[in-house]
C-alpha cells in the first residue's frame, strides 16, 4: 500500500473552496459540512459501545497506543457491560454514548466494536451539544449508522476506520499493514491531508472528481433507505464496503441504491473491500460482484474505483466522511485525496 502526505499544490485552491459549494464534478449543490476540531497532545479519547459487546481486557491495546500519542483516555460504562450480542442493555448503550456525545472534554468518541445495535439507540439521542460543539466519532460496519445520521442531520464530519478490536496486541510485532492503518487514524484526527492509492484494475472506469466523501458499510447504507439516517448522495462521492454477503444479496442491495436514487447523481463510486459468501451449490448467482457494480451503474458516467483499501480486512484505512475529496481513476489505478 504507497500512502503519502497531500501536496497541496497539486489541487487549486480555487477548486478546493467551490467544491464547499457545489461538486466539482456535477454542479450540484452540497451542504457545507463543519469539521471537528483537530487533536493535540492531552486531548481526551472516549471508548463506548453503542453497538456490540467487548471486553475490558480486548481495549487495553487500544488504551495504551493512544496514550503513546499524547492522548487522554475515557473509558465509557459500556465497555464490558454485555446484553447477549451488545455492549450493554439499548438504555445503557444510549446513556453512555450520550454522555460522550455532551461531555466538553471529550474531544473525540472512538466506538470500541460494531457488530449490531446502534439502530436501536439512534432515534433517542439528542445531538444539540454536539452539533454546537463537535467532536470526531470514529468506527466503521454498524457505525457506519451514525455517520450517515450524524451527516444528514448534524452536518459534522465523522471518521470511518478501524476500532479498538482491531488493534494489534503487541504493536512491535504488528504487521506493516497493520500498523499504516492504525496510524492514519491519529493522522486524521491530527489533522493530516492523506492520500491513499488502490490498484489497477480491469473494471474501474477512468475519471476524476472533487466532492464530500460519504458512504460506508453497504447492507447498513441500504436498510437506513427512508429514514431519518438515509443520505443524500447526489454530488458525492460514495464508498461503500461489506462482509458476509452472498452475491444475490449484494446486487439486491445495489437495486436498492439505484432505485431508492443514490447511484444516479454520484460524483464518483468507491468499491472497498467485500468478502462475498460463496454460493450454494446448484444455487449459483452467476454474476461477480465487478458486474453486479457496473450493471446497476452503466448508465452513468462518473468514475469506478474497485479493491479500495477500506473495508472489513487488515487495509481498512481511516476516511473522513463528508469531508471533501479529489478521486482520480487512471489506467494505474485509483488515488484518493483530501482537498
Amino acid at each position: 500500500m504507497n500512502r503519502k502526505h497531500f501536496l497541496s499544490s497539486l489541487i487549486p485552491v480555487a477548486a478546493a473552496a467551490a467544491s464547499l459549494k457545489a461538486s466539482a464534478a456535477t454542479g450540484i449543490a452540497v451542504k457545507k459540512i463543519a469539521i471537528p476540531p483537530y487533536l493535540k497532545p492531552g486531548d481526551t479519547i472516549g471508548i463506548t459501545c453503542p453497538a456490540g459487546y467487548i471486553k475490558t481486557e480486548a481495549i487495553q491495546p487500544a488504551i495504551q497506543l493512544m496514550q503513546s500519542w499524547g492522548f487522554i483516555v475515557k473509558i465509557g460504562q459500556t465497555v464490558g457491560k454485555r446484553d447477549f450480542t451488545m455492549g450493554g442493555t439499548d438504555a445503557e448503550r444510549l446513556a453512555d454514548l450520550q454522555q460522550m456525545l455532551d461531555d466538553p472534554n471529550v474531544k473525540a468518541i472512538m466506538c470500541a466494536r460494531g457488530g449490531y445495535g446502534a439502530v436501536h439507540i439512534i432515534d433517542q439521542l439528542n445531538f444539540k451539544r454536539f452539533v454546537a460543539s463537535p467532536k470526531w466519532v470514529i468506527g466503521f460496519s454498524d457505525i457506519t449508522v451514525l455517520h450517515n445520521h450524524i451527516h444528514t442531520n448534524c452536518h459534522v464530519a465523522t471518521l470511518h476506520s478501524k476500532m479498538c478490536n482491531s488493534f494489534p496486541d503487541n504493536w512491535s510485532l504488528a504487521e506493516p499493514i497493520q500498523i499504516e492503518t492504525i496510524l492514519s487514524i491519529k493522522q486524521a484526527l491530527t489533522g493530516q491531508k492523506l492520500t491513499y492509492n488502490s490498484p489497477e484494475h480491469a473494471a474501474n472506469r477512468i475519471g476524476s472528481a472533487t466532492a464530500p466523501l460519504i458512504g460506508g458499510n453497504l447492507s447498513i447504507v441500504a436498510t437506513l433507505t427512508g429514514t431519518r439516517s438515509d443520505i443524500n448522495t447526489d454530488g458525492k462521492i460514495l464508498f461503500l464496503e461489506d462482509t458476509g454477503e452472498y452475491l444475490y444479496n449484494i446486487d439486491r442491495m445495489f437495486y436498492n441504491l439505484q432505485r431508492s436514487g443514490k447511484l444516479g447523481k454520484l460524483a464518483g463510486l468507491i468499491i472497498g473491500g467485500f468478502k462475498v459468501k460463496p454460493d450454494e451449490p446448484d444455487d449459483e448467482f452467476g454474476k461477480t460482484l465487478y458486474e453486479v457494480v457496473l450493471d446497476r451503474v452503466k448508465n452513468y458516467q462518473y468514475p469506478v474505483c474497485f479493491d479500495f483499501p477500506v473495508g472489513h480486512q487488515k487495509n481498512n484505512f481511516a476516511l473522513k466522511c463528508g469531508v471533501t475529496h479529489t478521486l482520480w481513476v487512471t489506467q494505474t489505478g485509483g488515488t484518493l485525496t483530501e482537498v
